[in-house]
């Protein structure tokens, strides 16, 4: 490559829009809301317990039963809680949870290799790692909603475990930073497509600069 098109190159790079520190410090926030969001999730379903009900403790793996005497006994056959379809409910239940953290780390990865590797692409990758995330909220959600269906029985409001709420705030955090990454890639967009007058902008090269690309290809054309 002759110098006259690593100078190309370079106006080009200065001619991308840089993001103001307001907008690099959003990003950052959500990708570390994100990060949060998938190692709250994991904890909660790597732990399963999510339900205290009496002396009996339900969760995506395994069902316990506790008492004062002995420790608590836990079996991994779910139908001995003689809960009506709870066996299968619950392969549908935590598929959806442990579905949902896989698509989230990829949305997460999109997320960070968009500000990463700024290039022309950058914006269509936090769109597709937002959408990823929304992809994951729905998976979560759906694998919480499964599982309280299934114990609406035994469903109790003070019987909930920390590992349950870790996974509603995971679940609740993927919505968030689903919404606002979106939000902010759409605002971002519109703004790179107007003026600070809120003029649209008109793409042509300044006289000086179309000069300079006549250069570049007479140059290219001369070595050829």
């Amino acid at each position: 490559m002759t110098s006259l098109g690593v100078q190309a190159q370079r106006l080009l790079a200065q001619r991308r829009p840089h993001q103001s520190f307001f907008e690099s410090f959003i990003r950052t926030l959500i990708i570390l809301c994100a990060s949060l969001a998938v190692i709250l999730s994991s904890i909660s379903i790597c732990d399963g317990h999510w339900l205290l009900a009496e002396d009996r403790l339900f969760g995506l793996w395994q069902f316990c039963t506790t008492s004062n005497q002995t420790a608590p006994h836990c079996v991994r056959d779910l139908s001995q809680a003689h809960v009506p379809e709870l066996a299968w409910g619950m392969v549908l239940a935590r598929s959806m949870a442990t579905l949902a953290v896989v698509v989230a780390i990829f949305g997460l990865e999109f997320l960070m290799v968009s500000q990463v590797c700024e290039d022309l692409h950058s914006r269509h990758k936090w769109a597709m790692g937002s959408i990823l995330l929304l992809v994951s909220f729905v998976l979560s959600f759906g694998g919480l909603l499964s599982f309280l269906i299934l114990l609406r029985n035994q469903v109790r409001l003070i019987g909930f475990t920390l590992m349950f709420w870790s996974e509603f705030t995971a679940s609740f955090l993927l919505f968030l930073n689903a919404i606002s990454g979106l939000h902010i890639n759409s605002l971002t967009h519109i703004n790179s497509l107007t003026h600070s007058w809120g003029q649209p902008m008109k793409f042509r090269l300044p006289s000086e600069d179309l000069k300079f690309y006549q250069k570049v290809s007479s140059s290219d054309s001369s070595n050829l």
